[in-house]
């Protein structure tokens, strides 16, 4: 079960809900692992910025947090994203919101599944799934 959950104060463009459960649903299919229960959290930066700093210690902005509650096979976890941070964020790299927002998704989708983006070679493992997955999302338009 995947669920979405709008702490976020301000307005921001929608995501198609039943549209990204199943590509997340096939994502996690595709990697041979069940979906338990995977919470999608959108909030400030404020907020987020408190979550890293009060339970993993980090003084720093950052576009999503990941916490992994994964049994077996089975995914399950939190994923705390940062609505300000993906504005600036698609702002920055010169892309759509919403193509952003789901590149960041399927990040912490990915952090779920056992992927990691600790060092140099781990991010380019981590942009390839990002990449590959996300083609799939995209495979018959332009922006969800």
């Amino acid at each position: 079960m995947i669920k979405f959950y709008n702490l976020y104060e301000k307005e921001f463009e929608q995501l198609d809900g039943r549209l990204i459960t199943t590509w997340l649903k096939s994502v996690v299919k595709s990697e041979n692992k069940s979906i338990g229960k995977i919470s999608v959290i959108f909030v400030d930066d404020n907020y987020l910025l408190d979550v890293n700093i009060k339970y993993l210690k980090h003084n720093y902005f950052t576009d999503i947090i990941t916490f992994n509650y994964n049994q077996g096979l089975n995914i399950s976890g939190d994923l705390y994203i940062s609505i300000d941070t993906i504005k600036s964020n698609a702002e920055f790299y010169d892309v759509n919101f919403k193509n952003e927002l789901v590149r960041v998704i399927v990040h912490g989708v990915l952090h779920l599944l056992g992927y990691n983006d600790s060092n140099d070679g781990e991010q380019i493992v981590m942009r390839e799934k990002e990449d590959f997955y996300l083609n799939r999302l995209f495979n018959d338009r332009t922006e969800v």
